[in-house]
């Protein structure tokens, strides 16, 4: 493998750990939709980087499905969502975002420590893979975790979806039916996502998790 083909590799992983923490930045919900589509085309590349630098051409498909569902399909009806509900634009966060940021720093140096020791006779574009997919996951688990809005917490899951996708790319050999099974996977649980907040927006008439715990009576 000759540097250039290392470095474009890492270009694509490092660019997608970017935009993670540029997901993790965003108070306003149609914001956050717009990065999470650039998240995705980020993931479609690095995905069809990686499929031309091993020679596997169904990795190709799995950029295509990330390509047309996760970068077009799913933020264009999660924006209509919002229309039909009409919901609040902000998204309240747990802490403030400076305090997100440095736990998102913290993650990614986590991820690193964790990775490069545990993987010392990997492949070294598979392993420095490896790293990046995990900052990505606990990121996207960061975002889940610090935002009060439902589709906040969706966008969250879905960017930790992307974590393993990009990871499981990195390691060779991955069947295609099981890539075709986890997009299926995540176009259900998309719809089933939707359902419920048509539903929970019909019941509560809000979306917010902390309304929610309010109408429990399980916040002080």
């Amino acid at each position: 493998m000759n540097g250039l083909t290392f470095d474009i590799a890492h270009m694509l992983a490092g660019g997608l750990v970017l935009v993670s923490f540029m997901l993790l930045y965003q108070d306003r919900l149609y914001a956050l939709l717009n990065v999470y589509a650039l998240h995705a085309l980020v993931l479609s590349l690095s995905v069809a980087w990686q499929a031309y630098v091993q020679d596997a051409p169904h990795l190709y498909v799995t950029a295509a499905i990330a390509l047309v569902f996760k970068a077009g399909v799913i933020p264009i009806a999660l924006h209509r969502i919002i229309l039909r509900l009409g919901i609040h634009r902000d998204i309240e966060t747990v802490v403030g975002i400076g305090m997100t940021m440095l736990a998102g720093m913290g993650l990614v140096a986590l991820s690193m420590v964790v990775m490069l020791r545990v993987t010392p006779e990997a492949d070294p574009l598979a392993r420095e893979d490896l790293a990046f997919a995990l900052s990505v996951l606990l990121l996207g688990l960061l975002v889940m975790v610090t935002r009060r809005n439902a589709i906040g917490q969706v966008v969250g899951f879905m960017a930790l979806e992307n974590g393993l996708v990009l990871a499981a790319t990195g390691a060779k050999g991955m069947p295609l039916v099981v890539e075709i099974s986890v997009a299926f996977s995540l176009v259900i649980a998309f719809v089933v996502i939707g359902i419920f907040l048509f539903r929970i927006r019909e019941r509560f008439d809000t979306v917010d998790i902390g309304a929610l715990d309010d109408f429990r009576g399980e916040r002080r």
